[in-house]
């Protein structure tokens, strides 16, 4: 039996993104180990009930001390080198880097690794990067020239990232593929062409500056001056860590001047999403192709998004919704009045949306393609 291992980090990321390629490498016949550095029993057990056998190991995911990274790959390879596995594929940046690594050491036949976005640290920021997110970028562009070329395949999920990264870094990849995004479980997302009566948009992410939170804010507030009537619903948690984030006053502030709802955490995501009339996600953040994108696509709901790499690959302009410039509420707020004064293309623009996650992030045939490429 062919035996493929996974390395991912979180345990709930992998339930969350990679539960559906762990159920079709199980239903053909593989032998899968996840391995996961954050986790809990529970998650583990979920893991086994997809088919899979959990497996743990020691990785630091933001630190930089070089020592206990090189310990870390040293011990992963010893547990990858007792399975002897045909193929290891590793996803997320630290994994791709010190998982490849340990799978060479341990003499794999084959190695992939996949990068869904290039992250934080190639993402530019409006008022420019810190000395220590610039020491950090350097170190990782460092690793990737080490790690990379080792390689058999490296998997991106838009064509910007590889131009970007390896082409900008001049790193030697043996062979680059484009998956497109990762897909979702299409049943989990029922059509919905039920809209408010009031526009309604939307707003699903961390409340990071990266996100787009403040653009969206600020658009909101130039729409409402016309159109008081329209609502705006963020979801999403704060992060008290990352720099420019929105704060739990500002939140406050703007909730009680009826800016903004926010529920809160929901567990419910889907339905809120239903519950309104626009998706918008103004980031700026090096996606790969956003989720939360792909999920209000499949239920029907036209977007508003930015002109970014990853993000550009959820909008067909003028089609199922609108790209705009990063850093520019007074374009996003446009975007959101054309919405509410041509109501009709609310419903028009939805439906596309719909026809574009069914072709294009179904995870059935995302899983597919991906199992082509790993030649499985």
């Amino acid at each position: 039996m062919t035996r493929i291992v996974l390395i991912g980090t979180a345990a709930a990321s992998t339930l969350q993104f990679r539960a559906d390629l762990i159920r079709a490498l199980c239903l053909n016949n593989y032998e899968v180990y996840v391995f996961s550095s954050e986790y809990t029993s529970e998650e583990l057990k979920h893991i086994e009930a997809l088919g899979a056998i959990p497996k743990t190991y020691l990785l630091n995911r933001s630190g930089i001390n070089p020592i206990a990274d090189f310990r870390s790959i040293y011990t992963l390879s010893k547990k990858i080198k007792e399975i002897n596995p045909d193929l290891v594929l590793s996803y997320f940046s630290k994994p791709v880097i010190f998982g490849s690594l340990a799978a060479k050491i341990a003499k794999v036949p084959k190695v992939i690794g996949m990068l869904e976005g290039l992250g934080y640290t190639f993402t530019i920021q409006r008022k420019g990067d810190d000395k220590k997110t610039q020491f950090i970028k350097k170190i990782q562009i460092l690793l990737y020239k080490i790690a990379l070329p080792q390689l058999d395949k490296l998997i991106f999920l838009n064509p910007d990232d590889p131009k970007d990264l390896l082409e900008r870094h001049q790193i030697a990849v043996k062979q680059v593929e484009v998956l497109g995004g990762i897909g979702l479980n299409l049943s989990d997302y029922d059509y919905s062409n039920h809209y408010p009566e009031n526009s309604v948009f939307i707003f699903v992410a961390r409340l990071l500056a990266e996100k787009g939170i403040h653009d969206y804010i600020a658009a909101a507030k130039i729409v409402k001056d016309s159109y008081p009537n329209s609502k705006f619903i963020v979801l999403g948690a704060i992060d008290k860590q990352a720099r420019g984030a929105l704060t739990k006053l500002e939140l406050k502030q703007l909730v009680d001047n009826r800016i903004i709802e926010h529920p809160g955490h929901v567990d419910n995501v889907a339905q809120w999403i239903a519950k309104s009339s626009i998706f918008v996600l103004p980031s700026y953040y090096r996606e790969g192709v956003p989720r939360s994108t792909q999920e209000a696509m499949a239920i029907g709901r036209a977007v508003i998004t930015t002109n970014v790499p990853g993000c550009r690959e959820t909008v067909v302009d003028g089609v199922n919704g609108f790209l705009v410039e990063k850093w520019n509420p007074q374009a996003l707020a446009d975007k959101m009045i054309y919405f509410i004064e041509n109501p009709e293309q609310v419903a028009l623009m939805g439906y596309e949306s719909y026809k574009i996650a069914q072709e294009k992030f179904d995870a059935d045939k995302v899983n597919k393609r991906l199992l082509t490429i790993l030649e499985l």
